[in-house]
């Protein structure tokens, strides 16, 4: 007998879905999202060790050392005027940032090689309270954990003086202080730049700025930084003798990033004098 259709049973409409099967299938889906997750930052944070060498999130071990201020300096006072003084030079970018300190009355300070640029002003308020030029150089560098790796020049308005270099100062490193004026430096091509520079210093004529710039030329001329030269810097100081007579900076020049630093310096200072001449002339 040929079925027609007459004699099927009731119809069963549309398939039920099976709420266990769509769960399994939702669970599938999310695992191999959260694999593909993982994979894409596995690979990541592969690549950034590899750019850097140091995982995201961790800092390199200890603080970042910033350059040491490798350089040759002399502080010193002029007897006649009170004027107070530092003249610098270096491989290094604006040495004049750095290094020189001085306030009229008061005294001057060079701080350099791993440089505590604390013991400038520090220094100056220590030598404010009558403390002398060695008392405050060891009290400085006894409190500073860095003190081996620190070297500091300093003189004061009674032309007492006093240098100091740290025991891990790179070689050479070396100081000289006699009346008036202390010299040193470190990174340097042997012990006569320091000596030169004394002695320019001290057999010089004419003003505290042209016996500072004196003793850099003999300096660099008896071998200066190892490294090269870059920058140069002469800051003097008198009480009424800035811009105006309102403040005591008589000069401060500064050579940031030459290829001859000293000689540009000379070239800036005949500028100043050209343009401002001195207070007492």
């Amino acid at each position: 007998m040929v079925d027609d259709g007459s004699h099927r049973g009731p119809s069963r409409g549309p398939a039920t879905p099976d709420p266990g099967l769509r769960l399994r299938e939702t669970r599938v889906y999310l695992k191999r999202r959260w694999v593909l997750s993982a994979i894409a930052c596995a690979l990541a944070l592969a690549s950034c060790v590899r750019a850097t060498g140091t995982p995201v999130g961790r800092q390199p071990a200890g603080p970042s050392q910033p350059p040491p201020v490798a350089t040759f300096s002399i502080v010193a006072r002029d007897p006649a005027t009170g004027e107070l003084g530092v003249a610098v030079a270096s491989k290094f970018f604006a040495v004049g940032a750095v290094v020189p300190w001085a306030r009229a009355g008061v005294g001057a300070v060079a701080t350099q090689a791993y440089a505590n640029t604390t013991f400038g002003p520090r220094g100056l308020e220590l030598l404010a309270l009558g403390e002398t030029p060695e008392a405050v150089v060891a009290k400085l560098t006894a409190e500073d954990a860095g003190r081996d790796h620190r070297q500091l020049g300093m003189v004061d308005a009674q032309g007492r003086s006093a240098t100091f270099t740290g025991a891990k100062c790179s070689p050479w490193a070396g100081g000289i202080a006699g009346e008036g004026f202390a010299c040193q430096g470190n990174i340097l091509a042997g012990e006569p730049v320091v000596k030169e520079m004394a002695r320019a210093f001290q057999e010089g004529k004419g003003t505290l700025a042209d016996r500072l710039l004196a003793a850099l030329e003999a300096a660099q001329a008896a071998g200066g930084d190892s490294r090269g030269r870059q920058s140069a810097a002469l800051f003097v100081v008198r009480a009424g003798w800035g811009y105006g007579g309102m403040n005591d900076r008589y000069l401060d020049l500064r050579v940031d990033d030459h290829p001859d630093p000293v000689a540009e310096l000379r070239r800036l200072y005949g500028i100043h004098l050209s343009t401002f001449g001195r207070p007492d002339r």
